[in-house]
This record gives C-alpha cells, structure tokens and sequence, in this order.
C-alpha cells in the first residue's frame, strides 16, 4: 500500500506564522502558532517546532514580495516588502540547509489558491483566484492549473484603482499610499475609520467604501483574466459574511452586462464567496505546495 508524502509546511504571515504537519484536511497531525517578530525570533521559532517532526517534504508559502526565479541568485528571498526587516531574508537557502528534505516556495495566497484546487472549492477548475485580505492584500492567480508568473510573481493587492466620489484617504501603504492594500487591508482600515474593522459597525458607511474599492480590484481581475471561482479570505472579511451579496452586486453593476462577461455577472453567486476551507486555507496551502515538491522529487 502507497501512502501520499508526509509534509512539514510553514505559512509566514504578517501578523503570525504557522507550521503544519500533515497529509491534507483529513490528516493534520499537529500545528503550531509563532508570532511574527523580527526574522531572526520568527523564523527560529519556527525551526524549533520543525526540529521535532519528522517529514518527507517542506512547503513554504509566506508574504512577499518572493524571488520567485529559480536561475535568479536571490531564489528564494523576501524583496523589498512593507513588513519591515524581512527584506533579503532568505527563506530557501536557510530551511534547505537545516533539512534535507524537497522543498518549494510559493506565496501565500498561491499556496492558498493550490489548497483551494486540491481540496476547496476550486476543485476541478483551471483557472481561479485566492484574495487575502488582513495585514495586507495578496491575489493568488491560477491560469490553466498553473500560477501565473511572469518576470515576477503578481501584486494585484497593490493596484490603482478609482477612488469613491469623496474619499479622500491618503492610504496606508508605504509604496503606494491609496493602492487596495492602502485603502483596505486591516492597518489601513485602522487608520482610516479610528478603529480596526472588527469594531466597525455591522451596517456602517465605512463598509461602503470597503466594497466599492474591493469592487474595483475584482472588476480588473474579471475583464483581465475571468477566473472561474474567485475565493476571499483573510481576517478582515473572515467575520463578515455579508459582504459578500453586496460585493457581487457591485461587482456584475461594474461589470455592465459586457459581452462574454454578461453571463460571468449573472454567475456570481457561485463564482464568488469564501473560501472552501475557510480558514484553513492558509494552512493547507503550504501542505499543497510541499506535496508539489514531494510529487516532482518522487518523479
């Protein structure tokens, strides 16, 4: 009897960092939770608990900006990103070099975006997007099973967009200032409205902006590439699920009944929601991206 690869998996976020062991959704053996600090403490940390398991592959999805290129010399490193200290940080060499075991690196919202093929509800499709939206605002972007990278890996979570009659935020970014990270993320919202998101009222205008400018990056992410299940996550949206009828009203209202698009707009209900692992999509994404390791080193 064959049994799939066992794998360790590590997804870095901006706000903290979870280590995983386990097969898929049905067989998580043990999970652990480390603050994210400064590189030298999180990632120590996070070492500490992998010393212990034993594992066939590793998996890392983690925030980015990611030197994604393998012929690059900085395979494998954070870019320059807005979680300070972490630029250069060298994911890759430094987990390669404790373990000899196959590892992959993707981002987090493409790992999430994998788990959501192999076991959420993108299940079956080709094509497909993951939004996170918390410490900031990633897209994971799936075009014919495969993620989409090109010289570099994306950042929709950074695009301009039009800004709502009125709102005049000066945004939140340090790159960017009003991009959709600077307008919507958790610390933007913070900053804009006084207070974090959770504590917004249920009903309140604040909300309006959110969904006009979350509106605006699905309306792109539509008319550039379709995908079939656009799935949103993250601790901002995670607690309010009824955004989302107001999201696909806004968004088949941007999409104006376009050509090929006009059905796509009537669709929405089942092309766009939450994920299908919830919250543990995440999580499952860095198993996804190791067992993509393990299946490349056992062919």
């Amino acid at each position: 009897m064959t049994h799939a690869p066992l794998i360790a998996g590590l997804e870095l976020g901006g706000t903290k960092c979870i280590a995983i062991l386990g097969r898929g959704p049905g067989d998580v053996r043990a999970q652990g939770t480390v603050p994210t600090t400064d590189p030298g403490a999180t990632l120590g940390a996070l070492e500490d608990i992998l010393d212990g398991w034993h594992f066939d592959a590793l998996g890392i999805a983690s925030f980015g900006p990611l030197e994604l290129d393998p012929l690059s010399a900085d395979y494998g490193s954070i870019r320059a990103t807005t979680k300070l200290g972490w630029a250069g940080v060298d994911l890759a060499r430094r987990f390669a070099a404790r373990y000899d075991r196959p590892l992959a690196l993707q981002t987090d919202v493409v790992g999430a975006a994998l788990a959501e093929e192999r076991w959420g509800a993108a299940q079956g499709l080709s094509s497909h997007c993951y939004i996170t939206i918390g410490t900031g605002v990633g897209v994971g972007l799936i075009a014919g099973g495969m993620p989409v990278q090109g010289a570099a890996h994306g950042e929709a979570g950074h695009m301009r967009i039009p800004r709502a009659p009125g709102d005049d935020f000066e945004g939140s970014c340090r790159f960017h200032g009003d991009c959709v990270e600077g307008l919507i993320s958790g610390p933007a919202l913070a900053r804009r409205f006084g207070r974090p998101g959770q504590q917004l009222p249920e009903e309140g205008a604040e909300w309006d902006l959110f969904v006009h400018d979350l509106a605006a990056l699905l309306h792109n992410l539509v008319v550039i590439a379709a995908p079939q299940r656009i799935s949103i996550g993250g601790g901002v949206i995670a607690s309010r699920p009824g955004l989302f009828p107001r999201l696909r009203a806004a968004l088949a209202l941007s999409i104006a009944s376009y050509g090929s698009l006009s059905t796509y707009a009537e669709q929405l209900e089942d092309r766009l929601g939450p994920p299908g692992l919830g919250a543990m999509a995440g999580p499952l994404g860095v198993l996804a991206v190791g067992l993509g390791a393990a299946t490349v080193t056992a062919a």
